[in-house]
């Protein structure tokens, strides 16, 4: 502990030492957003939480990107969990039209919904008046619940490997063990992004006197695939969703560098910076949206009845085979708008927190 305050106290804003293992290590707790950065840690700084960050944006190593902060402690982990919870529920609805969006083919092959959507609004507004206001959060629980759940996992590892000696990992050890640790998450956490998808795929019954859905919860989601389809049901997918982890790894690794590089000539220009951020965001989102796309149109397979596919690469073919490459990209236009209102709310977020930290100072 001695050394590693040591370590910290020599850093300087400008070169900083080696990281921790636990700083090299880049995880990715979860395919449907991606998560931020160091602005949680910054809002957690000042509500009062113990992270130490700074506002500079510091070009950094792609593996660097996305830790754990060094000083992270229980009570700034609880913070960033509500700072989560209320991105997630900001962005719940467009995350749900999404899904609808993308998944149409296989709602209307249900018998669910007799037409498909015209676009955006269209859902947003079908879904509305058939379901009301409130069903545009269905889902969310399952949803937060899977990134809550990463979030604290992550955290768990991190507590582990900052006690391990750092000179002895070389760069393709921590490569190799982000990727590890980010699957293994994932495969925790997979089950409640599949609960999440068929239950905001659950579009109420048309012109049924009781509005019928096909689940009435998380609980009966997982209860209905595991007496129809076993565990390997709550699992449909999830090959092709290490494919897009690796994916956005080699993303990350090639884009990183420009956007640390923009962001850092934009660092005075905090609203330019976002903006800059949120591009690099959209473009990594869109680059491996097609995977996402079968990963989900997998899941829909579960319990259902329907034929199901062979394989990953059967999937690929008989989407391409009978509904064409445009498929791959149903719903973009939601996602796309999902992005923005997370980096809009995060953007706000971080005002109220300057606002209460500039009046905590004062005061």
């Amino acid at each position: 502990m001695e050394n590693l305050a040591a370590r910290l106290s020599c850093k300087t804003e400008h070169e900083p030492l080696l990281p921790l293992i636990s700083q090299k290590i880049h995880w990715q707790p979860d395919l449907s957003f991606r998560p931020f950065n160091y602005t949680a840690a910054q809002i957690i700084e000042n509500m009062g939480g113990t992270v130490g960050t700074s506002t500079v944006v510091k070009p950094s190593p792609t593996a660097f990107v996305g830790a754990p902060m060094e000083k992270s402690s229980k009570a700034s982990l609880i913070r960033e969990l509500v700072a989560l919870g209320l991105l997630k529920a900001v962005a719940a609805p467009f995350e749900r039209v999404k899904l609808l969006l993308q998944n149409q083919k296989d709602i209307i092959k249900s018998g669910r919904l007799h037409k498909p959507y015209n676009g955006i609004l269209h859902c947003f507004a079908t879904t509305i008046r058939n379901e009301g206001i409130f069903s545009l959060w269905r889902g969310y629980t399952a949803m937060t619940m899977g990134h809550v759940s990463a979030t604290v996992i992550r955290f768990g590892i991190y507590q582990y490997t900052k006690i391990l000696d750092d000179t002895q990992w070389s760069y393709t050890r921590v490569v190799v063990s982000s990727y590890v640790a980010s699957a293994a998450t994932q495969f925790l956490v997979y089950p409640f992004l599949y609960a999440a998808t068929r239950m905001a795929t659950d579009v109420k019954t048309i012109g049924s006197n009781t509005g019928d859905r096909q689940f009435n919860g998380m609980i009966d989601v997982f209860r209905k695939t595991l007496k129809s389809d076993g565990i390997v049901g709550l699992y449909r997918g999830f090959n092709i969703t290490l494919g897009e982890l690796v994916m956005m790894g080699a993303l990350s690794k090639g884009l990183n560098p420009w956007k640390q590089h923009y962001s850092y000539i934009l660092r005075n220009n905090f609203l330019s910076r976002h903006m800059v951020e949120l591009g690099f965001w959209i473009s990594g989102n869109m680059a491996t949206y097609p995977l996402d796309t079968v990963s989900r149109r997998m899941m829909m397979t579960s319990g259902s009845g329907t034929v199901k596919y062979k394989s990953t690469v059967h999937a690929i073919g008989q989407i391409m085979k009978t509904e064409g490459v445009k498929t791959f990209y149903n719903g973009a236009g939601a996602e796309i708008l999902a992005c923005a209102a997370n980096r809009a709310t995060l953007l706000l977020m971080i005002y109220v927190a300057d606002v209460i930290g500039a009046a905590k100072k004062q005061y």
